[in-house]
């Protein structure tokens, strides 16, 4: 029997960290908020708000004091019925939920300072927030000169000639629900916005289901951190096409050398 588009979807790069999620759901289409519901509610420990309130999966309300606010004040996470968005962000709060509450923290305590200011502009912290919880990937890698060809963006050095390299000391944790919605259908310059993590050659050998709650939590660390991503180019952009196994296309080195997508780093 051929699988379901969610399990097709399991098998593929980058979607490792829901995987489980899409085949425990499975079917062709996302699911309903009430599934999803009674997929927290057999949660040892559900997802909770920045307020402590514990999350649930509702549908839009026509008059909402706001998205993140409607999640700080009641944890209820707006998800419109048969949207591959909503559905992704859904899975992010299951796969990530302590990095998703203190996001919500996050946008609240922005707005909060935003209201007392009297600005209406959003602001370089909800901007960035608002990027990374889209948009979002983690890079956690055992090798710290990998990482600075990454920065560098010294694209074809890291995913062709040192490719073995990042096969075996790079981890790629995509975040961001916008991303996997993308991924569905990839297209040529799909981006993300990395977070770098350096960590030990035996922490790889993990289980990835590990290495994804151990990333989770240091995500918390970095983002109750005030200064810490507090702006857009605080994250460092990665073409997620050039990832080794991502696209067919990228078995040949001249790939690489498409501007399109694989930029050289501006100048300061």
């Amino acid at each position: 029997m051929p699988d379901t588009l969610l399990e097709t979807l399991a098998s593929r790069p980058l979607f490792e960290p829901i995987s489980g999620w899409l085949r425990f759901f499975g079917g062709d289409a996302p699911p309903h908020v009430a599934a999803l519901n009674a997929a927290l509610a057999g949660l040892p420990s559900p997802p909770r708000a920045a307020s402590g309130m514990s999350v649930c999966f509702v549908l839009p309300e026509q008059e909402s004091a706001g998205y993140e606010e409607r999640v700080h004040a009641r944890g209820e996470v707006e998800t419109r019925p048969g949207n591959w968005h909503d559905f992704f962000n859904a899975l992010a709060w299951l796969a990530y939920p302590q990095t998703k509450r203190i996001l919500n923290g996050r946008h609240h305590a922005a707005l909060q300072s935003q209201c007392r200011a009297g600005h209406s502009e959003r602001g370089t912290v909800r901007d960035a927030v608002t990027q990374f919880d889209e948009c979002g990937i983690v890079v956690v890698s055992a090798s710290a000169v990998l990482l600075e060809l990454l920065r560098a963006h010294a694209w074809k050095e890291l995913f062709w000639q040192r490719r073995a390299e990042v096969a075996r000391d790079m981890r790629f944790f995509v975040f961001g629900h916008a991303t996997w919605d993308q991924l569905r259908t990839p297209f040529v310059g799909l981006t993300a916005k990395a977070v770098l993590l350096e960590t030990e050659g035996s922490w790889l050998a993990g289980s990835h289901e590990k290495q994804r709650d151990d990333v989770d939590r240091q995500l918390v660390d970095l983002f109750t951190r005030p200064e810490a991503y507090a702006r857009p180019r605080d994250f460092q952009p990665l073409p997620l096409l050039g990832l080794p196994g991502v696209t067919p296309e990228n078995v040949d080195p001249a790939y690489y050398d498409d501007t399109r997508q694989f930029r050289p780093k501006r100048a300061a």
